[in-house]
């Protein structure tokens, strides 16, 4: 009989909304890639986290911002999920991300990550 380790998506959305950026990338695994679009890495020519230093470097500087996040529209299965994120920075500009995923063994193999903010 296999047994499948699902994905903790309560505990992800938990570190997302506290900044903890240890604790996500915690949560990802070794091999992980990360994939994301917006206004200046659009689909074309997306920008593309394919090492643990890459992503933890990202991690670390959208966390380590002084911004809010709340993570709303989460789901999961064996398989992956997804959630999207509305953020604010102090000044009122928002932010809003929604990303999609795959697991393996439990922690976050393939992550795609779309992203929008206000324009100045």
């Amino acid at each position: 009989m296999s047994t499948i380790t699902r994905f903790d998506l309560a505990r992800f959305a938990r570190a997302v909304e506290e900044r903890d950026a240890a604790t996500q990338l915690s949560m990802y695994a070794q091999d992980a890639t990360v994939t994301i679009v917006d206004k200046i890495t659009q689909p074309g020519s997306p920008r593309v986290l394919g090492t643990r230093a890459e992503i933890r470097e990202w991690l670390q500087d959208t966390y380590g911002r002084d911004m809010t996040h709340q993570v709303g529209h989460a789901v999961n299965d064996e398989s992956g999920g997804g959630f999207a994120v509305a953020c604010r920075y102090p000044d009122g500009t928002n932010v809003v991300c929604l990303t999609v995923f795959k697991t393996d063994g439990g922690r976050i193999a393939e992550q795609t990550i779309a992203q929008v903010w206000d324009e100045q």
